[in-house]
């Protein structure tokens, strides 16, 4: 049986022709979608000639994520209470430090901290349920007591998520897709918690090795609706459910850039979609900054093309200088402040 996929060709201008179409009741629109199929040329069709549940589910609102609604781009603050991530380890360990940064993004700008115990860089290897915890819940609870931000954990086990949500946290950002740990899910659904689902090929220690693909913008969306079926059947509503598709974790170069030229097929899944960029590797190769810090300027330009394509949400480091750019982004592209 043939399979379609349906990438929309997002503009992003003022002024809309009388048949375009919102894309995900945000700031883009559309009025030409690419039909691609693997192994086949791609061919370009009017967005009034799509299947009507394609085009339902290409202009439906997205919900609120714990009330932060998704009209216009929103920032997640990465809050790293780890030894060794890749480009902060250390710098916001204990609950004092880190409470003094979540303040400062919530301050710049950030509308959800993502707080993780467990560093997923390549080559990292697997943190011990307990260290976990014992890193992550008491600065969830610092932070919660101090400010009304949405938090996120970080996390790819149950026990952890559990302790994370009995500080104050919000929702769960699993970057294993649900795949780790098989109670996390049930767990998601008793709480009716928003949750994140990235893409990765591989575990962290491994995932770099020689990652390989048939087609991987059709590979992950693939994954995409299992995983979407998987959570559903879970208990998971669907409107609750945020994609991810992973840049960085168990792709080359090339993987990375194709999933970034091709974002827009994701939103045809009917959710969400976060994009991670922030000072990862391949940013650092292409821009010439091995220093993960100064690949800042990269992190945001990339972060812009994808919210040219209508993602959602991006996830940074730099949040007031991310802030800045996107604001200014959205006045030139509207015309207006």
């Amino acid at each position: 049986m043939t399979k379609y996929y349906y990438r929309p060709l997002v503009q992003t201008a003022q002024k809309r022709p009388p048949e375009a179409v919102s894309l995900a009741g945000g700031h883009c629109w559309f009025t030409q979608v690419e039909v691609l199929q693997r192994a086949k040329e791609s061919c370009f069709v009017p967005a009034a000639r799509l299947p009507e549940d394609v085009l339902a589910r290409l202009k439906a609102n997205r919900a609120p994520i714990a009330g932060i609604g998704l009209e216009t781009p929103r920032l997640m603050g990465i809050l790293n209470v780890t030894p060794d991530s890749f480009s902060d380890g250390g710098r916001f360990t204990g609950a004092a430090v880190a409470l003094q940064h979540a303040k400062a993004m919530a301050h710049s700008g950030a509308d959800i901290i993502d707080i993780g115990g467990e560093s997923t860089r390549p080559g990292a290897h697997e943190v011990p349920r307990e260290a976990e915890i014992a890193r992550t819940a008491p600065v969830i609870k610092a932070i919660r007591s101090a400010i009304e931000t949405p938090i996120s954990i970080d996390t790819r086990k149950a026990e952890v998520a559990k302790a994370a949500c009995e500080a104050g946290a919000n929702m769960v950002n699993d970057v294993s897709g649900f795949t780790f740990d098989t109670a996390l899910a049930p767990f998601c659904a008793a709480r009716d918690l928003p949750v994140f689902v990235m893409h990765s090929q591989g575990q962290p220690d491994t995932m770099q090795d020689n990652p390989l693909y048939e087609d991987v913008v059709f590979d992950v969306y693939d994954f995409f609706e299992e995983r979407l079926e998987h959570l559903v059947a879970a208990g998971i509503a669907r409107e609750r459910i945020v994609i991810d598709p992973g840049i960085g974790f168990g792709k080359k170069i090339e993987h990375n850039l194709a999933l970034l030229a091709n974002l827009s097929v994701f939103h045809s899944l009917g959710c969400a979609i976060l994009l991670g960029v922030s000072r990862k590797g391949f940013i650092g190769k292409i821009g010439g900054a091995e220093d993960p810090v100064a690949r800042m300027p990269g992190s945001i330009a990339v972060g812009l093309a994808g919210v040219a394509q209508g993602v959602q949400l991006l996830r940074v480091h730099d949040v007031a200088e991310t802030k800045q750019a996107l604001k200014l982004w959205l006045a030139a592209m509207r015309g207006d402040c």
